[in-house]
């Protein structure tokens, strides 16, 4: 909608009424309005990830209950897919031990982007980095890719908090945990494809 005709819409509206919340219109620079109106800037919108800016890779099977009814992974399996991946490589590696360890992490942040669908019977490959530890936490971040494809049909992120298992204090991590981390890291100060 042109900017004048948006100032004559609002001029021609009949008085408000006592019940009616007011009408605030804002002023905005004439160049700012015409990108409005062309849509979001694609500049910023999230891209995916190749499969070599991750440096952990394994292999999920997805099941049948992972579909939906449009026929596709439903959006919360993904979160489902990064979980099984982070914890099965820290035990694996003997960085996490789920029923004695003395320290558990604890999920407080989670996000996901997604680029492509996925679906059973079609297995995932899946991508892991760790992007940035602290003194109790970590960023994880997960790649999720269809077999053979160069890009990710997903790619999201969680920030575990290792904390005590019996105070749930938060505790630092262990000497094992961080070597199993190290081994994670990925330099992604390169541009993305």
């Amino acid at each position: 909608m042109r900017v004048t005709a948006l100032r004559r819409r609002v001029r021609n509206n009949p008085p408000l009424e006592q019940h009616d919340a007011p009408v605030v219109v804002a002023r905005a620079p004439a160049g700012r309005i015409r990108r409005q109106l062309r849509g979001p800037d694609v500049s910023h919108r999230p891209q995916p990830d190749t499969r070599d800016r991750y440096r952990h890779h394994t292999t999920l099977t997805t099941r049948w209950m992972d579909n939906d009814i449009y026929g596709h992974v439903n959006n919360v399996q993904y979160y489902s897919y990064f979980d099984t991946v982070v914890n099965r490589y820290l035990i694996e590696a003997g960085a996490l031990d789920i029923h004695l360890g003395e320290v558990i992490g604890l999920v407080v942040e989670t996000h996901c982007n997604y680029f492509a669908p996925l679906s059973f019977p079609q297995p995932v490959e899946a991508g892991l980095r760790v992007a940035q530890v602290g003194r109790s936490s970590v960023r994880y971040e997960i790649g999720l890719f269809a077999p053979g494809e160069p890009l990710a049909a997903a790619c999201g992120h969680f920030v575990h908090v290792y904390v005590d298992r019996a105070t749930r204090r938060p505790a630092h991590l262990p000497q094992v945990l961080v070597q199993a981390l190290n081994a994670l890291q990925v330099d992604l100060s390169r541009p993305r494809p």
